[in-house]
C-alpha cells in the first residue's frame, strides 16, 4: 500500500470518522475499512474457511456522464471487467447507476483479493474479442426489463441528456467501436476516480489494484427541459408519480419519510384507494437529491388518488403535520445507530459520499441533526418540494391544482424553413427538411429538432432516420410515409448531423418498413370507428331514455294510488319522484353529447 499526495484532500475529508472507520490509500486509490462482528454461524465456520467480508469498488462515472449516442457505454464496461471471473459460487455483482459504478463482492479474503485483482486486471485490459458479445447480452437485458411507472419521468425533466439517458434504450450498444470503449475505460476507471470499502479490520494483502492514472471527476450538472414548475404530464392508468429535487439535507430525508407516511394514512388507510402510496428519498450528486413520490390506484379511484395525493401534497405545505409524525420517523431513524455492527453498515454510504464530493458526518453528527429537525423545517422542504415538482397523472389535467403541462410541442419560433414533404397518410401534416434541422408539422403543434442540439439521429440502411434532440422531441423520418424525401434529402440530412450523434442501426426486414395506407381505406376506417360510436351512443341513449320513461310512469301510478288514499303517504312520492331526476338529467346529457359529435 501506498500514500497518493493527489489523494490528500479525500483523507482529510474522512478524519471526522477517526475511531468509527479506518481510511488509507490501496495502489493510490483512497480505502476505508471497518469490521463486522462475526455471527454465531460465520464464527462456527471460520475455522474451516476464514471469515468472509464484503468490498465494494466504487467508480465515479456512470449513465448520466453518457451521451444518448453513446448510452450503455459505461455499462459495457463493467460486463467486460466481470467476464473473466465466469461461472462462480462467489457472491459477486456489477451495478451502473447515473453517477458510479460499483464491482461488489462478498466472500472470503482469497475470494475477494481474486475478484478486485480480476476487475481491476480486466480493467487494464478489456477483453474486446467479447465486445460484440456483450453488445446483444446487454440489448437483451434491456428488452426484458421493464421500464416501471417512473421510466419516463426522467426524460421529461431532464430531456435527452445527462439525467434523463435512464429512461432511453442504449443506443450505444448498436454503434460503439473498440477505440471508444478502451478510451472510456482508460480516463474514467481510473485510480483517481475510484474509491474502495472492504468490512474487515485490516487490508487484506495480495491486492493488486494498479489502475491508470486519472482524474476524479465531479457528477455532472444537471440539465432541464422544464420551462416551469410545478408541472405535470399524462402516463399510464392506475400510476401518480412524483419527482421534485431537493437539497439535500438531513431535513429532506426526514420529509421523504414524512411524506410516505402522510400518503400511506390518506390513501391507502382513510381513503381505500390506494394498495401502494410511498416517497423514497435518494441523493442524486453531491448537492441535490431526489424525491420519488408514489400511489397506485384502480381505473375508477384514479380521480380520487391524483385529489387525496394534492392534497396531501398541500397539506404538509401548509404546515399542517403533527409532531407526533415527525417524532416517529425520527425514532425510526434514531434506530440504525443502535445496530452492532454499524461502522461496516455505514461503509457503502460513506465511500459514495467521498467519491461524490458529498460532506461525511459522524453518526454523532447525524443523530443531532436528526433532533435538530423541525416542523417548520418539514414545512419549508414541502414547499420546495412542490416547487420543482413534476407529476404523473393518468391521462388527466391537474391545472386545477396549480401545475402547468409539460410541453407537448416545440416553440413555434424554433420551426426550421426548407424542403416541404407531405405526409402520404394525413394531408394535415407536413415534414420539414432544413438547413439547420428537421420540423414536424401537425395540426396540434410543431416538433423540431435543430441538428446542433441533436443527442442522436438514428439511421436505417432503408434511410428511415429518427433524430432526437437534447430537449427529447423527436422527429422520425421515413421516406415511405412522405412525398418527396430522395435520397438526396437523406444525404444532406446524414451530412448535418454531427458523426458523434450518428447511431448506425441494422435493416430492418420488409414487413417492418412502413407504407403509407391509401386515404380511400382510411376514410373508410374513420367512417366504419364514427359508424361504431354514433351506434353506441344511440344505444345507451335509448336503455337510459327507457329506464326513466318506465320509472316516469310507475311514479306516476304511484302518485295516482296515493292521491286516492284515505292516508297518502305523500314522502314516499316525493322519494320515487326524487329517483326520476338523474335518469332524467342523464338522458339529457347523452342526447345533448350525441347531437355535438354528430354535428362534428
Amino acid at each position: 500500500m501506498t500514500t497518493n499526495p493527489h489523494k490528500q484532500d479525500d483523507l482529510t475529508a474522512l478524519t471526522p470518522l477517526t475511531g468509527l472507520v479506518s481510511h488509507t490509500t490501496t495502489h493510490h486509490i483512497p480505502t476505508l475499512y471497518a469490521s463486522a462482528p462475526a455471527t454465531a454461524s460465520a464464527s462456527a465456520s471460520a475455522s474451516a474457511s476464514g471469515n468472509e467480508i464484503t468490498a465494494g469498488l466504487f467508480f465515479r462515472v456512470g449513465q448520466a456522464d453518457e451521451t444518448l449516442a453513446t448510452a450503455g457505454l459505461t455499462h459495457l464496461v463493467e460486463h467486460l471487467a466481470l467476464h473473466r471471473l465466469g461461472l462462480s459460487d462467489l457472491h459477486y455483482n456489477g451495478a451502473t447507476a447515473n453517477t458510479y459504478t460499483l464491482f461488489h463482492v462478498h466472500g472470503s479474503e482469497d475470494e475477494v483479493v481474486t475478484y478486485l485483482n480480476s476487475v481491476c486486471a480486466a480493467l487494464r485490459d478489456l477483453p474486446m474479442q467479447r465486445l460484440e458479445t456483450e453488445k446483444e447480452i446487454l440489448r437483451t437485458e434491456a428488452a426484458g426489463r421493464g421500464g416501471g411507472p417512473q421510466h419516463r419521468m426522467p426524460l421529461w425533466r431532464y430531456g435527452a441528456q445527462g439525467y434523463g439517458l435512464p429512461s432511453y434504450n442504449e443506443l450505444g450498444t448498436w454503434s460503439l467501436t473498440p477505440d471508444q470503449v478502451r478510451d472510456w475505460a482508460r480516463t474514467r476507471f481510473t485510480r483517481d476516480n475510484a474509491v474502495l470499502w472492504i468490512t474487515s479490520d485490516h487490508v487484506p494483502e495480495g491486492l493488486d489494484l494498479t489502475l491508470p492514472e486519472g482524474t476524479r471527476f465531479p457528477a455532472p450538472a444537471a440539465t432541464s427541459a422544464l420551462p416551469t414548475t410545478p408541472a405535470y404530464i399524462s402516463g399510464d392508468d392506475g400510476h401518480v408519480v412524483l419527482t421534485s429535487v431537493l437539497r439535500r439535507s438531513t431535513a429532506a430525508g426526514v420529509f421523504a419519510d414524512v411524506l410516505g407516511r402522510a400518503l400511506f394514512q390518506d390513501l391507502r388507510q382513510e381513503g381505500g384507494y390506494s394498495y401502494t402510496a410511498e416517497a423514497d428519498y435518494s441523493p442524486r450528486d453531491a448537492d441535490f437529491a431526489t424525491l420519488t413520490a408514489y400511489a397506485d390506484a384502480l381505473p375508477q379511484k384514479q380521480d380520487a388518488v391524483v385529489g387525496g395525493f394534492v392534497d396531501t401534497l398541500a397539506r404538509l405545505r401548509a404546515g399542517r403535520i403533527e409532531q407526533s409524525e415527525l417524532d416517529s420517523v425520527r425514532t425510526k431513524l434514531l434506530k440504525r445507530y443502535d445496530t452492532p455492527d454499524l461502522a461496516a453498515a455505514t461503509l457503502p454510504s460513506y465511500a459514495l459520499s467521498l467519491l461524490l464530493g458529498h460532506r461525511i458526518l459522524t453518526p454523532e453528527q447525524h443523530k443531532a441533526e436528526l433532533n435538530a429537525v423541525t416542523l417548520d423545517d418539514l414545512r419549508e422542504v414541502a414547499r420546495e418540494a412542490w416547487d420543482s415538482a413534476l407529476l404523473q397523472v393518468p391521462g388527466r389535467g391537474v391545472d386545477w391544482a396549480g401545475l402547468t403541462l409539460a410541453p407537448q410541442f416545440s416553440s413555434t419560433s424554433a420551426t426550421v424553413t426548407g424542403t416541404r414533404h407531405q405526409s402520404l397518410e394525413d394531408e394535415q401534416v407536413t415534414l420539414v427538411i432544413g438547413a439547420e434541422g428537421v420540423s414536424l408539422l401537425t395540426p396540434r403543434g410543431p416538433i423540431t429538432v435543430r441538428y446542433d442540439a441533436c443527442a442522436a439521429m438514428t439511421t436505417r440502411p432503408d434511410g428511415a432516420r429518427s433524430l432526437t434532440g437534447h430537449d427529447g422531441f423527436s422527429v422520425t423520418v421515413e421516406p415511405t410515409l412522405y412525398r418527396g424525401v430522395t435520397p438526396e434529402r437523406i444525404a444532406a440530412l446524414d451530412a448535418a448531423v454531427p458523426s458523434e450523434a450518428t447511431v448506425r442501426m441494422p435493416a430492418r426486414a420488409p414487413d417492418h418498413i412502413p407504407q403509407p395506407q391509401p386515404r380511400n381505406q382510411t376514410a373508410a376506417r374513420q367512417s366504419a370507428t364514427g359508424a361504431a360510436t354514433t351506434w353506441a351512443w344511440t344505444t345507451a341513449l335509448c336503455l337510459v331514455g327507457l329506464l326513466a320513461l318506465s320509472w316516469g310512469l310507475l311514479c306516476g301510478i304511484i302518485t295516482a294510488d296515493e292521491s286516492a288514499a284515505a292516508a297518502p303517504e305523500w314522502d314516499a312520492v316525493v322519494g320515487v319522484w326524487i329517483l326520476e331526476l338523474p335518469l332524467a338529467f342523464a338522458t339529457w346529457k347523452l342526447h345533448t353529447a350525441r347531437k355535438t359529435r354528430r354535428q362534428r
